[in-house]
């Protein structure tokens, strides 16, 4: 009998961000069909994975891509219409326990627009750290708020958030 990797998940209106997390994974086996039907097989320590899982919409199959690291498998999925799905799989209600959100790759639909003009050349990725440990400590759904709300005021030049000593605008 196989087990189930942990597969997380992020969207943009075009592409669908599917990671399965199984560090040293061998024999690895990734199939994509038109149909939306996403299959992984692999083995880990003679243990045999697999995930079968059908996509909420058709995918562009030519376009889409993997990579096999050494931590785990990423798959970013071309949709085949660009819009934004409601889940990850057909089968409506709860998904599978092993199926997640990528948090770290999420992008909302207001954002989507904002992000895609960012430039990576010379940002310091070394506060995304502490954004995170940020985001744990207040709750994903309060923090998102709360940035929002900070880059609107920003935008307005009316940055009016304190700094503790640290430089963290939250207390």
């Amino acid at each position: 009998m196989s087990r189930h990797p942990i597969v997380k998940w992020a969207q943009r209106s075009d592409k669908v961000y599917v990671t399965v997390d199984l560090p040293d994974a061998k024999d690895v086996k990734v199939k994509l069909e038109p149909d939306g039907r996403f299959n992984f097989s692999a083995k880990k320590d003679e243990i045999p994975y697999e995930v079968d899982l059908d996509l909420f919409d058709k995918v562009n199959v030519e376009d889409s891509k993997y990579n096999v690291g050494v931590r785990n498998i990423v798959y970013v999925i071309k949709k085949a219409e660009k819009k934004w799905w409601d889940r990850l799989i057909k089968p409506e209600g709860k998904p599978p326990v092993f199926v997640k959100v990528d948090w770290d790759k999420w992008v909302d639909e207001e954002e989507e627009n904002e992000r895609a003009g960012m430039d990576f050349d010379d940002m310091d990725f070394s506060s995304v750290q502490m954004k995170s440990k940020r985001k744990k400590r207040m709750g994903r759904k309060r923090w998102r708020w709360e940035n929002r709300l900070h880059r609107w005021l920003r935008k307005l030049s009316l940055d009016c958030f304190g700094k503790t000593e640290n430089g963290d605008p939250y207390p």
